[in-house]
Order: structure tokens, then sequence, then C-alpha cells
């Protein structure tokens, strides 16, 4: 007996749609939007605007010029604009300021992953004496006042040698930012059953192996968000550089120059602006590249299997 599936038509009837599979004919109700969807749908939308407004003025106002930003009226379009800001902005004290950014983030977001996914693997899947009082640790450290270290901080990286050093400000960077990064790498190492592992220990793979094809694959969105996380930490601070770094600037000190002006001389919002421009696209091109990994979907279903 041979079984043909026949494929099913839809077709238009009356303003229903209506579908046809063996000669029946079904009528498809369409979902209604209910009220309160709509007023949600709106809401979420003016959020979403409002949200982005300072964004675009900022992106706005950096082709602008410096007359049209002090005008009464506003411009909200950057007709007859021009990238002139942009080009009195990127000179060689960018490049360096620039160089100090990379060098220090990326040093500091390579270390700080290291050891709080080392740290939140012993935390979710060992049990050894001090481990709760190791986490309360983490949580302490969490609630001191970062101005509280400044004279310590400073005193300790002078008497290093590391004072305007891309090292010390990585060392204090990844000391400030591995507490939390450990928590939030706790949570995605405890949502990963350890009855995986055990699977694969089963079918003949040691206990590296098994953590190395198995979970870890499932921990690339946790190790994503915490890497995201110490990212915009460490390339938007401000005051832990400004009192370690005497003479090498990072980028938010070579942005604070732009409104650091003399009594004599007025600020140039038209390069501020273009300035701030250029230091928030490496943080667009980031997020760009590991938004598709920020989601913790890939855990859920392989628990599901």
């Amino acid at each position: 007996m041979t079984v043909t599936a026949t494929r099913p038509t839809f077709e238009r009837s009356a303003g229903r749609t209506v579908v046809s599979v063996d000669g029946s004919r079904i009528p498809v109700r369409r979902r209604r939007l209910r009220p309160g969807t709509w007023l949600l749908s709106i809401l979420a939308v003016v959020i979403a605007v409002i949200w982005a407004f300072p964004v675009y003025w900022m992106v706005n106002s950096s082709m602008l010029s410096t007359a049209t930003l002090e005008a009464f009226t506003p411009t909200f379009f950057p007709v007859g604009g021009s990238f002139a800001n942009f080009e009195r902005v990127i000179t060689p004290s960018f490049f360096s300021a620039l160089a100090v950014s990379v060098g220090v983030t990326l040093l500091s977001v390579a270390v700080c992953l290291t050891f709080a996914f080392l740290a939140s693997i012993a935390i979710s899947r060992f049990q050894f004496r001090g481990r709760v009082s190791f986490i309360v640790t983490i949580l302490l450290i969490q609630m001191l006042p970062a101005e509280g270290l400044f004279i310590a901080q400073y005193k300790m990286m002078a008497s290093l040698g590391l004072l305007s050093n891309v090292l010390g400000l990585s060392i204090l960077y990844v000391a400030a930012v591995v507490p939390f990064t450990i928590w939030m790498l706790r949570g995605f190492v405890a949502g990963v059953p350890a009855e995986l592992e055990e699977a694969g220990m089963i079918d003949g793979l040691s206990r590296t192996q098994a953590f190395v094809r198995i979970t870890l694959p499932l921990l690339a969105p946790g190790l994503v968000a915490s890497g995201v996380f110490a990212f915009l930490q460490c390339w938007n601070e401000f005051t832990v550089a400004l009192v370690i770094m005497e003479n090498n600037r990072t980028l938010p000190l070579w942005l604070r120059g732009f409104v650091q002006q003399s009594a004599t001389q007025a600020i140039d919002w038209g390069q501020v602006m273009a300035a701030s421009t250029i230091v928030a696209i490496p943080v667009i091109i980031f997020f760009v590249i590991v938004q598709g990994r920020m989601t913790s979907g890939l855990v859920a279903g392989a628990i599901k299997g």
C-alpha cells in the first residue's frame, strides 16, 4: 500500500485564508493582537527611540560646525555637514592613546577570563574547604569603593615601577573586574549538568576530553557575556587610569583633553562629539562580532538533548 502525501495549498476566500488538504477546505483564523499587546509594542518602540537618540545626536553633532551647534535652533539632521571634525581629532596623540587602550583592554580581558573561568569551574564542580568563604569574599570585594583604593594602588604601582605602564594598569583592571566575572561565569557553569561530562566519560573520554569537547562549547555564551562585561569596564574606565597613567593616556583620558580648555578658549563641541564617536566605534564593532553568541539558548538545547 502506497501512501502519497498531498501538499497543502493556501488561498483566500471571502477575506479569509483557507488551507486545502485532500480536497477539504479548512479556514485559518488569524491571530489578532490585543490592545494591550499594541500598547506594549508602541511603548517598546518609544523606549528604543529614547535610548538610541543620544547616540544619534552624538553622531549628528560630530558632522556639524561649532557655530551650528551653538545656534539657538537645534539641527536634527547633518544637512551640509562634513567630516572636518574627524580630520582635526585624528592626530598622532589619538593613535598613541588607541594603542594604550587596545593593549590594556586585550591583556586585561584575556587574563580576567582565564582566572575567572578556572575559579568558576572550581566553585561549581568541586567541594573544598573554604568554598563558601571564597564566594562571600568575592561579593564583599564588590562592595569596596574604588576611590578608597586609589592611594594604595598608586603607591603599589610606584614601588613596582609600573606607573604610566600598560602592565600596571592591566593588573589593577584585572583585580577590579575578575570578582564579578567569576560570579557571572559561576552561573553559566552551574547551568551545564555534570551528567553530560559523565556520559562522555562512559563513552571512553577522559575527564579533560569530556570537559573540552562537551562542556566548553556550551559555555561559549557565558564566556562571551563575561568578556563583553570585562571589555566595557576596561575600555571605558577613567578614574584609575587618571591616577596611574601620568604620561601615557588611554582613550577616555585623551577624550577628556577636548573638554579641558583654558578660560580664554571655548570648547569645540563638534570635535568633542567626533572624538566620542571614534571612541565608541570599537565597542560597536566588538558587539557586532560577538552578538550572535550572547545567548544561553545553546545550554538549554544541550540539556534537552
